[in-house]
C-alpha cells in the first residue's frame, strides 16, 4: 500500500447529548488510563498517600510532596558538589546555607547536622590542645616538651586569633599551619603598630579642624557660648584659611553691664592641625611677650598662644583707633570678635572691590596713616600687610589678620615692615594712584629711618644690619629697655 495512500477512517455517528454527557467522558478516560498503564501497582499505604486524615485530592498537599522531593534531590546534588569540590583538601567549603531541606523531614540522611541542635560546628577545626602545666607529655623516647616545634607552631597560631579584630589573619587553625616564634613575633609587633597607627588616625581626626568642620571641643565651646546668652545662634561659615575658619553668629547679651556684645560677631577658630604652623613659629617665638612661655608649652597649645597673640594686637590697635575688629571674648583657641559687614553679608576685601580713583586714593592716604599709627603709636608691625587683609566697609579701610603682627624690635621685625611697604606700594601703583610712594620711600615713612640706598638689595641689607644691632642690644641690655622712650616711639638706631 502507498505510504501517502488516504486512510481508511469509519465516522461513528454519535448524537449531540452522547459527546456532552459525564458517563461518556468518564469511561473514555478510564479507557486511556488502561491503555497507558496496563499493570496497576499496588501501593503500600504510607501517612502521605492514603489515610482517614489525608486528602490526597488535595492540591496543596500533591505540590508539598512534590516539592519535597525536589529539595531532597537538590540537598543530594549539593552533597555531590562539596565532595567533589573539597576531596582531601584540608581547607573545605559548605553549600549549608543553600540547602532546601524541610525541617520536618525526616527521612535526611544520617551524616546530615542538624545546625539548629547542635553547637558544634564540623567544619571548625579545634583549637591545638596545650602542654599540661608540667611543660611535657609522654615518657621516654615519647616525651614531648612545649618547646617542640610542631606544638609550639600550633600553639603560635591560636594565639594569632588574640590581634586586634582589624587585623585579618586567616584560618590558620583548619589549615593546620605551624608558625615559628620569629614570624609570629614579626606578626604581632605589626600588629600592634597598626593598631596605634590607627587610633593615631583616629585621634587626629576628633582633635583637629578641618576646612569648614570643627571637631568636638570646639563644637562644645561654641555651645556653651550659645548656651550661656553671649551668642544668640550661630549662622554658618564665612570663610577659610590656612590657619582658621571664620563663622558668622548673632550676638546675644554680656553677663556684665560694662561690655557690650555687638549685633553681629565673627567667631575666629584656629585650626589644631600643626601642618600650617610649622613655618610660622617664627612670628611668635622671638616676640618678647611670648618667648618664655613658648619653650614651656607643646606645639598644641602654641595655637592658644596664637589666638592670645591676635586678641592682644587687635587690643593695641583698638587703643589706637584703628579700624578693626573688635575684641568680645576668647575661649582657649575661639576668638569673638565683632563682625565687620552687614545682614551676614562680609565686608569685600580690598582686592575683590572696584574703587574709583578718588576713593582709592583716600583708601591710600588711609593705609599710610594707618601703618604709621600701627608702628608709632601701637609698637607694632603687621607682618602680613596685603590687599588680602584689607576690607573695604562704610567708606573706609578696615584691617584684619594680626595674628602675626609683631614689635619692631623683633629680630625680622623691619623685613617684615619692608615687605609689607612692598605690597602696600605695588597694590596702589597698580590701581593707578599717582601719589603712591614705591616700597623703599615708604618705608622711610612709615618707620621713620633715613635709609638712603640706590637699590633695593643694599636698602635689604640695610635693614639687615639694623636687626642685628637691635638683636645684640636687646641681648645685652635686656627686652627692649632702651629702645623707646617713655612716649613710644619707635627705636631709632644710631651707630
Amino acid at each position: 500500500q502507498c505510504p501517502w495512500g488516504a486512510p481508511n477512517t469509519t465516522s461513528i455517528s454519535c448524537s449531540l447529548a452522547d459527546v456532552m454527557s459525564e458517563q461518556l467522558a468518564k469511561e473514555l478516560q478510564l479507557e486511556e488510563e488502561n491503555a497507558a498503564f496496563p499493570e496497576v501497582v499496588a501501593v503500600a499505604e504510607g501517612p502521605f498517600i492514603t489515610g482517614e486524615n489525608v486528602d490526597t485530592s488535595s492540591d496543596l498537599m500533591l505540590a508539598q510532596m512534590l516539592q519535597m522531593e525536589f529539595d531532597r534531590e537538590y540537598d543530594a546534588q549539593l552533597r555531590r558538589e562539596e565532595k567533589k569540590i573539597n576531596g582531601d583538601s584540608k581547607v573545605s567549603i559548605s553549600f549549608e546555607n543553600y540547602r532546601k531541606v524541610h525541617p520536618y523531614d525526616s527521612d535526611s540522611s544520617e551524616d546530615e547536622v542538624d545546625w539548629q541542635d547542635t553547637r558544634h560546628d564540623p567544619y571548625r577545626a579545634d583549637k591545638p590542645t596545650t602542654t599540661p602545666r608540667r611543660g611535657f607529655i609522654g615518657k621516654g623516647k615519647d616525651i614531648t616538651t612545649k618547646h617542640d616545634e610542631v606544638v609550639c607552631g600550633r600553639k603560635n597560631t591560636a594565639r594569632m586569633e588574640n590581634f586586634a579584630p582589624e587585623f585579618q589573619v586567616g584560618d590558620g587553625i583548619g589549615m593546620d599551619l605551624k608558625l615559628s616564634n620569629q614570624v609570629f613575633n614579626a606578626l604581632k609587633q605589626h600588629a600592634y603598630s597598626e593598631e596605634r597607627r590607627s587610633a593615631r588616625l583616629h585621634e587626629k581626626k576628633e582633635h583637629s579642624t578641618a576646612e569648614k568642620a570643627v571637631d568636638p571641643k570646639t563644637r562644645l565651646l561654641l555651645y556653651k557660648m550659645v548656651n550661656a546668652g553671649m551668642l544668640e545662634t550661630i549662622t554658618g561659615c564665612i570663610s577659610t584659611g590656612k590657619e582658621s575658619v571664620v563663622f558668622h553668629a548673632y550676638g546675644g547679651k554680656s553677663a556684665t553691664e560694662d561690655k557690650v556684645i555687638p549685633p553681629e560677631c565673627a567667631i575666629k577658630v584656629f585650626k589644631t592641625t600643626l601642618n600650617e604652623f610649622k613655618n610660622r613659629d617664627k612670628y611668635i617665638k622671638d616676640d618678647y611677650r611670648f618667648k618664655d612661655r613658648f619653650s614651656k608649652l607643646n606645639p598644641r597649645k602654641i595655637i592658644r598662644m596664637w589666638a592670645e597673640k591676635e586678641m592682644h594686637n587687635l587690643t593695641r590697635m583698638q587703643n589706637a583707633g584703628i579700624p578693626c575688629p573688635q575684641v568680645v571674648i576668647l575661649k582657649k583657641h575661639v576668638l569673638v570678635m565683632s563682625f565687620i559687614g552687614q545682614d551676614q553679608v562680609p565686608a569685600p576685601k580690598l582686592k575683590d572691590v572696584t574703587l574709583s580713583s578718588e576713593d582709592m586714593k583716600k583708601a591710600y592716604c588711609q593705609i599710610l596713616n594707618m601703618m604709621q599709627q600701627l608702628y608709632k603709636e601701637c609698637n607694632l608691625v603687621h607682618a602680613d600687610l596685603s590687599e588680602y587683609n584689607m576690607l573695604w566697609h562704610d567708606g573706609k579701610v578696615w584691617l584684619i589678620d594680626v595674628s602675626q603682627s609683631v614689635e619692631p624690635t623683633h629680630p625680622h621685625g623691619l623685613e617684615f615692615l619692608f615687605r609689607d611697604c612692598k605690597n602696600v606700594s605695588q597694590f596702589f601703583q597698580k590701581g593707578g594712584v599717582a601719589e603712591a610712594l614705591n616700597e623703599r620711600e615708604l618705608f622711610n615713612a612709615v618707620s621713620g629711618l633715613n635709609i638712603t640706598a640706590d637699590n633695593e638689595v643694599d636698602f635689604q641689607a640695610e635693614i639687615e644690619a639694623l636687626e642685628k644691632m637691635n638683636e645684640d642690644h636687646v641681648q645685652n641690655h635686656g627686652k627692649k629697655l632702651s629702645m623707646f622712650s617713655s612716649d613710644g616711639d619707635p627705636p631709632i638706631y644710631d651707630e
